[in-house]
């Protein structure tokens, strides 16, 4: 695909560009091999300077070279990934963030002192699929306290180490319908969900507690911190003192919450609830960016599968509860208005970040710190609604039928190829049902195959009136179109000597406005005769 013809060489840089294009990037930890030899290569050819991609190499060690990752790079110019036309989404999401980019409105959160200070133009988006593919555009490599996107990785975790039946004897499911920091609990005296702040401080209690009770404060840190890298594929975490301090300096509710409770007897035996407090801090207080953040989003919508390490991190069964509770509590009192429109599971932060699951598909990361009333990211919730607008990613779009959304799932040209298939047989059959189906269903009725043949020219052909006037009447498709030979329907119903169709033409013909008159002058539309004798030849 990418040799130089006349000397028989491969350039690397070439090469390397069109991998980028598939979504793969060079640093991707699974061409690791592939780089190395790469850098072998250029260090044994002694050339002073430059860098690996600018080598050009042989058939032979280009073989040698590619060995190490073959089977990802073939699948990858073979559009085996799950986004086939990476470089075609990724313009759409790019229209989407210049779309949100113009959005003001807004505050940048203010309780805690440290996150008052956020620029509020930051705005960053990355995507990562579950095979690996990378797109970010924006502010993605600035680095933002987790807040709340810590909870839905908190709770996996106490889930993968404790078991369902243990994490909800303490927790319950259902979204409150209350603020997210209220002093409420359920009928049964437990907090409502994981995605609040009061089932998220029980969670922290759980891990602190329960899982490997031996560990110091310090040791759980390191532990739980291990594991959020592990979801994020290895890529940047860190942790900001100065905004754990300021939470815990305005934590006054947090603590309310947490005595309250205390006196409910809510956690479990030996709980040290000052130092489960300074853990469930220390969890909002760490630091990533969207780049790292997009990774941990799409290790969720790979079923706990790391794409980029391709590490199981999380059980499906651990994920598959994490992601029911974001879809259900994951955007504060917004949740059940962020269901209906944009149908995700996603989980926003008092940070301005959001993280928004596609499940089995990809992950995506938005930050942008003005937050609406409810405290979610105002750009953030505008991008997500602009993403299932124009994409069937809504948890109950119909893949099959709703045709007037993309689906970056299937090859373009698969998907308006099998249309095209579609509707031209069922007008060659006279299927007038099938036809309104597709009518119903969005699909542009004109659709032509190769030969510039549409449902009308095969209706005609094969004598099928009714489809004819459906076409016509109920689709206003142009009664004229020429397919690559010069010939119009009627040029079709001519031919095979289908004389309803033909006399039905003609007469819509002469009925249609001259160019440039308005279509709503036309008259009635022609009645068909009956069939009694073929034309004269």
């Amino acid at each position: 695909m990418f040799k130089d013809e006349e000397k028989d060489i491969i350039h690397v840089g070439k090469f390397l560009a069109a991998l980028r294009n598939t979504g793969l990037r060079k640093n991707d930890p699974r061409l690791a091999d592939f780089m190395e030899n790469l850098k072998n290569v250029h260090r044994k050819s002694g050339m002073e300077g430059g860098s690996p991609e600018t080598q050009k190499l042989d058939l032979d060690t280009f073989r040698q070279v590619i060995g190490a990752n073959l089977v990802l790079i073939s699948k990858a110019f073979r559009h085996n990934f799950i986004i086939p036309d990476f470089q075609n989404f990724c313009k759409y999401i790019e229209e989407f963030y210049w779309k949100c980019k113009s959005n003001t409105e807004g505050k940048v959160a203010s309780y805690i002192p440290q996150l008052a200070r956020m620029n509020p133009d930051y705005w960053g988006v990355s995507v990562c699929t579950i095979d690996g593919q990378r797109f970010s555009i924006g502010d993605v490599t600035v680095p933002f306290t987790l807040q709340s996107c810590s909870k839905p990785l908190t709770y996996g975790i106490a889930l993968e180490q404790l078991g369902q039946d243990v994490v909800h004897g303490y927790v319950g499911q259902e979204p409150s319908g209350r603020n997210f920091n209220e002093l409420v609990l359920d009928y049964n005296k437990k907090p409502h969900n994981p995605m609040i702040n009061a089932g998220a401080i029980l969670i922290c209690s759980l891990l602190k507690t329960l899982v490997k009770s031996e560990m110091t404060l310090a040791e759980k840190f390191d532990y739980t911190m291990n594991y959020f890298k592990r979801l994020a594929g290895g890529e940047y975490l860190g942790f900001n003192n100065s905004v754990f301090l300021s939470e815990r300096e305005s934590a006054d509710r947090n603590y309310a919450l947490g005595f309250y409770m205390r006196e409910n007897k809510c956690y479990p035996e030996k709980t040290n609830l000052k130092e489960c407090m300074d853990f469930y801090f220390q969890c909002c207080a760490m630091e990533a960016n969207c780049e790292s953040m997009s990774v941990m989003a799409a290790t969720l919508a790979n079923g706990g599968i790391c794409p980029i390490t391709e590490e199981k991190v999380l059980r499906p069964d651990s994920i598959r509860d994490v992601l029911s509770l974001m879809h259900s509590c994951g955007m504060y009192d917004y949740s059940g208005q962020f269901a209906f429109k944009v149908g995700l599971p996603a989980k926003s932060g008092v940070c301005g970040g959001m993280l928004v699951v596609i499940p089995n598909t990809m992950g995506i990361c938005s930050w942008s710190p003005p937050l609406d009333h409810m405290g979610n990211s105002c750009r953030g919730v505008q991008f997500c609604e602009e993403l299932v607008r124009v994409f069937n990613f809504h948890r109950y779009d119909n893949l099959k039928h709703a045709t007037n959304k993309l689906d970056p799932r299937r090859h373009k040209y698969e998907t308006k190829g099998l249309s095209i298939v579609n509707l031209l047989f069922s007008a060659a059959s006279g299927d007038l049902s099938a036809m309104r189906r597709h009518r119903l269903s969005g699909m542009d009725m004109t659709l032509a195959d190769y030969d510039g043949r549409t449902a009308l020219h095969l209706a005609a052909a094969e004598g099928h009136l009714d489809i004819v006037t459906f076409l016509l009447e109920q689709c206003a498709v142009p009664h004229h179109p020429k397919d690559r030979w010069g010939n119009s329907p009627l040029d079709e119903a001519m031919r095979f000597r289908h004389v309803q169709v033909v006399t039905y033409l003609k007469e819509w013909a002469k009925q249609q406005p001259p160019p440039g008159l308005d279509e709503s002058s036309s008259c009635e539309p022609p009645r068909p005769v009956e069939e009694t004798s073929p034309l004269p030849s």
